[in-house]
């Protein structure tokens, strides 16, 4: 019988991939950056691990998989060499944990793992090669194929024509080759079953296999390709000055010949050490049933959830279901993804399957017999009763309800989660926000979005010429000081510059995962004394991303009648505030001058104005009336300058003496307390040394005790309960507040500080842009003054000229009324109004 390919299915050989388990996490470990779930849980390999097996089940398409591990006894190897892979780095134990948990995945994936005690995940590997190679001959005739997929490059000696592959990763964990026979002989020269004595010949410095002192990879390959074996090499060495001869005439030098003389007895031990045993005490059987037929989809799901993997899911089934459709049956009903939760691919009619899978579709896209605005509603639902699922997709919501039904036989359906979601939100009384506050919100996103903001093409244009210019100028400067050309957007090339060359090291450097010294711009940073060569870097970094992320990347996004409509997510974070993509407008830098003219480009329609409402020194004042500060109260309340007023507390001087210096340095203590700065922070930040930053973090706290007591309990609270609340009930969760890892605790600890501050600004603005929407519509302005931009604390809106001087005073008011004086304690919220032609150039006007 031939399926819908006309092609016979039992003609197909059996694929069976090994995983080399270890290599593969360690890899995407070092490869991708210190991902950890809410509870704290490193995940970074796992999620590596995990993309890796869904790229592996779609690219190779194999009936079988196994795992096979390395155990942290020693093996055999290190019985014989006491030194083997001694020079190796202890694995991190956020590493560890993750090679542990990694059997977790397999267990829900249906993949059968292996490992012995006293040998490694390669011998174990080539064991289960052997065994169907040469002890199951009734299988390989059968037709079964073998994969390995690894992350490094010793597997490539069990190579065996196409019958045994080998799938490394080059690079990262996407770029992949897959080696037979022709390709390992294409790379190295000669065949796979001579790579131990490659290794035995120029040793394996990852390993602390020595080989010969003095013979590298040259000069190995070219004793391998012209002599052979090492057992051949020294056959031949064996025949004295003949012998000699003969590697002199091939080209081998006498010193080379001298060094294998000497080295015999290390060449031969060390490919003793670099050969892949094939004779592990393990007894490999395939399963009865082949992956695709036995895995289930809601064990799966269930481990991706556990994991906080929020699109991993949907990726996984749609694979499933491609390889399903492989199995060649037809006329298959159309399902989708949710319609196989909780299912066993072998209970599935295996048909076609052409259902497609919603995976990472942002809210409001497609639905399962619901309607757009319903997924919208219930999806933010979903993120004010988990803050840390921002953004959610379709997907989210429909897993939403998979844990709370496991067992019950009922799959994921919309219905049924939107029910689990809206009864978690009363449970959790956070009813009110959403009624209040996101629902009525999201129609004035989508007009704010759908209007888009008008962009001066043209001047971005200019923009682009002059600072690519500078650009060019920079990089031959650094050149220059440098002393050769290099790719200056190349973090290891720069680092061999700055690191090796000049031999540059900031005091405390970080290190990359790789042990290379970092070249993050916070690290370069603590280097600009160091060298004039650093400065210059900075600028260049600057330029190259204002170039790249906006001014020659906006006039490609842009409609045809020049607006650009750039996507405002208003569950976008976790704090509550809004965030904003293609492109990220919350982001243009407005601290710098190369930044601001970006600005510039944002303009309005011929007979409008922009007009920008911007709330003043908002956070603090939040802080103040929250905490109950009655010292800082004061100071709002009599409309004194908040930086200068602390300056003169901290510094013990009348505000009339209070200098520019002083004024600066209590504008960092101001922001860096509320968001949770701690003294070495607060050291960086003003420039001085530790005890001086200790005396100013204990005077402002002993100035403003009320403050100081509000975050203790505010750490302490959220310790206690594992969430903080606003003033109007958000909640927003840290469950890494009780994480075993310190470092997690004490990053949960610093953002729950912030968390009520932050999320009440948050909540204060989205009222705002509610209100304002309704006095508009009211006024039967709407279609005159236009919403157009929320960037954190301002709201800008493209307006008709002839209405900015009646509509701007009533916009300001609304703002600052959204929270009265009798609810925040006196503490005035203050909005600032300024307009323009353009974003980048704005006059006040009220």
């Amino acid at each position: 019988m031939k399926n819908s390919n006309g092609v016979n299915p039992k003609s197909i050989p059996k694929r069976l991939v090994l995983l080399d388990s270890h290599a593969i996490i360690h890899r995407a470990y070092h490869a991708l950056p210190e991902f950890a779930t809410s509870k704290g849980e490193p995940t970074g390999g796992l999620y590596g691990l995990s993309a890796m097996l869904i790229k592996i089940i779609a690219e190779l398409k194999p009936d079988y998989i196994a795992a096979c591990f390395d155990l942290p006894k020693p093996t055999f190897r290190n019985e014989a060499y006491k030194d083997y892979k001694a020079g190796r780095k202890k694995a991190d134990d956020e590493l560890i944990s993750q090679i542990k948990r990694s059997r977790d995945i397999f267990t829900a994936f249906n993949v059968p793992m292996y490992d012995k005690e006293g040998f490694e995940a390669d011998d174990v590997l080539g064991t289960i090669v052997e065994q169907i190679i040469n002890h199951e001959s009734r299988i390989i005739n059968q037709g079964i194929d073998i994969i390995i997929a690894s992350g490094d490059m010793d597997t490539l000696q069990l190579v065996n024509d196409k019958k045994v592959q080998v799938y490394t990763l080059k690079k990262g964990i996407q770029d992949t080759i897959l080696y037979d026979e022709d390709q390992v002989k294409k790379r190295f020269g000669f065949g796979p079953e001579l790579l131990p004595d490659y290794k035995g010949l120029r040793g394996d410095p990852s390993d602390n296999i020595i080989g010969i002192a003095g013979i590298g990879e040259k000069t190995a390959t070219d004793l391998i390709v012209k002599f052979g074996s090492i057992e051949q090499i020294y056959k031949k060495l064996g025949t004295g000055e003949k012998g000699e001869k003969e590697f002199i005439k091939a080209g081998v030098k006498p010193r080379m010949v001298e060094l294998l003389k000497k080295g015999k007895e290390e060449a031969e031990f060390s490919k003793i050490l670099a050969t892949i045993r094939r004779d592990a005490p393990i007894d490999f059987k395939l399963p009865g049933k082949t992956w695709k037929e036995s895995v289930e989809t809601e064990k799966v799901e269930k481990i991706f959830n556990e994991l906080e993997f929020r699109t991993l899911g949907a990726r996984f089934k749609e694979v499933l279901h491609k390889q399903l459709s492989l199995l060649g049956e037809e006329n298959v009903p159309e399902k989708s993804a949710a319609d196989f939760s909780g299912t066993t691919a072998s209970s599935l009619n295996p048909k076609p399957l052409p259902a497609k899978i919603l995976e990472g579709q942002n809210l409001g896209g497609r639905a399962l017999n619901a309607s757009s605005e319903e997924i919208t509603e219930t999806g933010t639902a979903l993120w004010l009763v988990n803050s840390t699922v921002t953004n959610p997709t379709l997907d989210d919501i429909l897993h939403f309800s998979g844990p709370l039904r496991q067992g019950s036989g009922q799959g994921d359906s919309f219905a049924d989660a939107k029910s689990d979601i809206f009864k978690e939100l009363e449970k959790k009384n956070l009813k009110k926000v959403f009624d209040e506050i996101e629902k009525p919100l999201i129609p004035v996103v989508l007009k704010m979005e759908e209007k888009g903001v008008k962009i001066d093409i043209e001047y971005l244009q200019k923009l682009s010429k002059e600072y690519h210019t500078e650009l060019s100028k920079l990089e031959k400067e650094i050149w220059k000081l440098s002393g050769s050309e290099f790719n200056v957007s190349s973090p290891k090339q720069l680092g061999e510059i700055l690191f090796v060359k000049l031999g540059l090291k900031a005091k405390n450097q970080k290190k990359t995962k790789g042990g290379a010294l970092s070249t993050k711009e916070s690290e370069l940073q603590k280097m600009t004394e160091l060298h004039p060569i650093i400065p210059l870097i900075l600028q260049y970094r600057e330029l190259e991303k204002l170039l790249g992320t906006y001014i020659d990347t906006i006039p490609t996004q842009t409609d045809k009648g020049g607006r650009l409509h750039a996507k405002f997510i208003q569950a976008g974070t976790t704090t509550g505030r809004m965030s904003s993509q293609d492109p990220n407008l919350q982001n243009i830098p407005n601290h710098s001058e190369l930044g601001r003219r970006i600005r510039n480009a944002f303009i309005a329609d011929k007979k409008y104005k922009l007009v920008s409402f911007d709330y003043s020194q908002v956070e603090l004042r939040i802080a103040a009336f929250l905490s109950g500060d009655k010292k800082l109260i004061e100071i709002f309340k009599n409309g004194q300058d908040v930086h200068t007023s602390v300056a003169a507390s901290v510094f013990g001087v009348p505000p009339e003496k209070v200098d520019k210096e002083m004024r600066r340095r209590a504008k960092v203590i101001n922001f860096g307390i509320i968001y949770g700065m701690g003294t070495l922070a607060l050291k960086q930040n003003l420039g001085t040394s530790r005890e001086e930053a200790q005396k100013f973090y204990n005077d402002y706290f002993e100035s403003f005790s009320g403050l100081a007591k509000y975050l203790d309990a505010v750490k302490a609270e959220t310790f206690r309960r594992g969430y903080t609340e606003t003033f109007f009930g958000r909640r927003r969760y840290f469950q890494g507040i009780k994480s075993p890892l310190p470092y997690v605790r004490a990053e949960a600890e610093r953002m729950a500080i912030n968390a009520p501050i932050q999320g009440t600004e948050a909540d204060i603005i989205k009222l705002a842009m509610i209100e304002a929407d309704q006095f508009l519509q009211k006024e039967k302005v709407a279609d005159k003054a236009h919403l157009i931009l929320q960037v954190h604390d301002e709201l800008v809106y493209e307006m008709e000229e002839s209405l900015i001087e009646d509509l701007s005073p009533k916009i300001k008011k609304i703002m600052e009324n959204v929270l009265t004086p009798d609810k925040t304690s006196g503490v005035p919220i203050l909005v600032e109004v300024a307009s323009g032609e353009n974003w980048g150039n704005m006059e006040k006007i009220v």
